[in-house]
């Protein structure tokens, strides 16, 4: 992985054989940030998605492998009251299956470079959005008491 700050952006270049999100908080880490909004496209060779079955109160999981086309990620970068971080990620991917071409997406847990990922990192100007525990999903979500 490699980045450069322009302006107050960062523009991250994620390797063949690095994982997305790892990347994005290890950038996050490294310069400070402590919440931010992010987007990008890549190729991916693995990726995991989650959906949250509010019936259930659980996430359900699917792995895809092979040649994913990642071609569209957003997400967002908050932090708690004792600084660590927590990634909110959502992705598209487009992938040939039997032929044809399909596509999955959901909440991104984790996603594994092929080729090569660009995301631009957007941090938060004039404050920090902090993040709230929510005990029906069990996760968190923005808290603008920071």
């Amino acid at each position: 992985m490699e980045y450069k700050k322009l302006g107050e952006t960062f523009y991250i270049r994620v390797d063949r054989g690095d994982e997305v999100v790892a990347s994005i908080l290890e950038v996050c880490r490294q310069e400070g940030v402590k919440s931010a909004v992010f987007s990008g496209i890549g190729g991916c060779s693995s990726a995991e998605l989650q959906v949250f079955i509010p019936e259930t109160g659980a996430f359900e999981t699917e792995q895809l492998e092979g040649m994913l086309e990642l071609v569209s990620l957003n997400g967002n970068v908050v932090s708690d009251e004792a600084g660590k971080l927590y990634h909110h990620t959502h992705a598209l991917f487009s992938f040939k299956n039997n032929g044809q071409h399909d596509m999955a997406g959901g909440h991104l847990k984790s996603t594994t470079v092929r080729y090569t990922a660009e995301i631009e990192l957007r941090p938060t100007v004039g404050g920090t959005i902090l993040r709230q525990y929510d005990p029906e999903t069990g996760t968190g979500f923005w808290s603008f008491k920071g």
